[in-house]
């Protein structure tokens, strides 16, 4: 069941719904804010629309990069599997 939570990012409250307990939530806070100051500091620039766009690379960037890792890890898992496979048949 979805409840509500409110989240506050750059400075903003937000009220989202989500099924996540509530620590999980703010987890998620936490992180979004972490990154957006440590893109914010790195900027010279203020302009909350390009923190927030090279976030969003950044994380997306980091996801795709532990999508294909998890991938890679799946593969081997299955070679594994089917060696073992095939040792036991002996």
């Amino acid at each position: 069941m979805k409840t509500s939570h409110a989240v506050t990012i750059l400075g903003r409250e937000l009220s989202v719904r989500s099924s996540a307990p509530e620590a999980k939530v703010q987890a998620v806070e936490t992180f979004v804010n972490d990154k957006l100051q440590e893109i914010g500091s790195a900027l010279r620039s203020g302009d909350a629309q390009l923190v927030l766009i090279l976030a969003l690379l950044n994380t997306s960037e980091e996801l795709l990069e532990l999508r294909s890792e998890r991938e890679k890890d799946s593969a081997v898992e299955s070679r594994i599997n089917t060696m073992l496979a095939s040792l036991e048949a002996v």
